[in-house]
């Protein structure tokens, strides 16, 4: 029966996987999880009597797995949600927070079959920040009914609570993220890249490899904003980050951290960049982090810079390919971006 099982349930990983990063915010603690969902399942196989389908056997064990952690674990957080707006003073320090994190889209395309796994307005970033704000069993009710689409019944068995307490958590968990949730979301840029959005990001990363402050700006809405996890300091408008990109990428500055490569991806079904650094006197661009980009009318509004976000977790090499090769530096990849 042993590899009969596996096979069972193996195919159900990358969903699970999903399902556990909305409750968690975090795609390390997600794939941990996973894995004790896939064990906790191996352990109790025997138990298992077949009035459920293995799937939603396993969406009940991953979501009493993500209870147990939330139990002892702060949310995650971003930077504006810890504090007001600032202004670019030089170089910041780095809080040690449990940060939320991005989950690359590669990782979504082979999920599974059911479209509201990996459906894009409950995988954005903007939603997991809501999320977040909600007490874990509320989460868990929000998600079983919201995302998944489980009957309240299903979803008060999975809680092991009654059907009127699984309806009430749904409710207040509605309630608040409608208080949390940007007002004007829906106007965002949903679905497969448009023309206009794979031109703006050409634009955009054009600009930010040139340095060119200027260029960036004129890329961004007035009321852009800014953040950059694991700082604290986030910005709320267009001339904040302009400021800040000065002292960031103007060679003359005492504060330039070098010179940046990108290449499109995509993040919680939004647009992103991958982003390589060469740093003063270094040879190759190296791996750096993740941006998501949050596009509106043609602008950009929001932008979400992760230095924490894994090379590998985009498939992506650790120095600028080429580089270690003995070409000059970004030579191989200087179109492809």
């Amino acid at each position: 029966m042993g590899q009969d099982f596996e096979t069972l349930v193996e195919q159900h990983r990358r969903e699970i996987q999903v399902h556990c990063y909305r409750m968690l915010g975090s795609l390390a603690d997600a794939e941990d999880l996973t894995q004790e969902t896939f064990l906790r399942a191996w352990k109790g196989r025997d138990g298992f009597e077949g009035r459920a389908s293995v799937r939603t056997w396993l969406y009940r064990i991953a979501t009493n797995a993500c209870l147990d952690v939330l139990a002892r674990r702060p949310r995650r957080v971003l930077p504006d949600q810890l504090g007001p707006a600032g202004e670019p003073v030089g170089p910041i320090e780095a809080a040690d927070l449990p940060w939320l994190e991005p989950y690359p889209d590669r990782l979504l395309e082979s999920a599974g079959p059911d479209d509201a796994v990996v459906e894009r307005e409950t995988i954005e970033l903007a939603y997991l920040a809501a999320v977040q704000y909600l007490p874990p069993r509320q989460r868990a009710a929000l998600i079983l009914r919201d995302v998944l689409g489980w009957s309240a019944k299903e979803a008060a068995a999975s809680l092991e609570t009654s059907v009127a307490s699984a309806n009430s958590a749904l409710q207040r968990a509605r309630a608040t993220l409608r208080e949390r949730l940007p007002a004007r979301r829906a106007e965002w840029t949903v679905g497969d890249p448009t023309a206009e959005e794979t031109a703006l990001l050409k634009r955009f990363i054009a600009a930010y490899e040139a340095g060119d402050v200027s260029a960036v700006a004129r890329l961004l809405h007035e009321d852009a904003q800014a953040i950059m996890p694991p700082y604290t300091l986030w910005f709320g408008n267009r001339a904040s980050i302009a400021r800040a990109l000065s002292f960031s990428l103007d060679p003359a500055s005492p504060d330039c951290v070098g010179r940046f490569r990108m290449r499109p991806v995509r993040a919680n079904r939004q647009p992103a960049v991958a982003t390589y650094l060469r740093r003063p006197g270094e040879h190759d661009h190296r791996w750096f982090g993740v941006t998501l980009l949050t596009i509106e009318d043609g602008l950009i509004t929001a932008m979400a810079a992760f230095e924490s976000a894994t090379a590998a977790a985009w498939g992506l090499p650790e120095t600028w390919p080429g580089e270690h090769e003995g070409h000059a530096p970004g030579e191989k990849m200087q179109n492809r971006a």
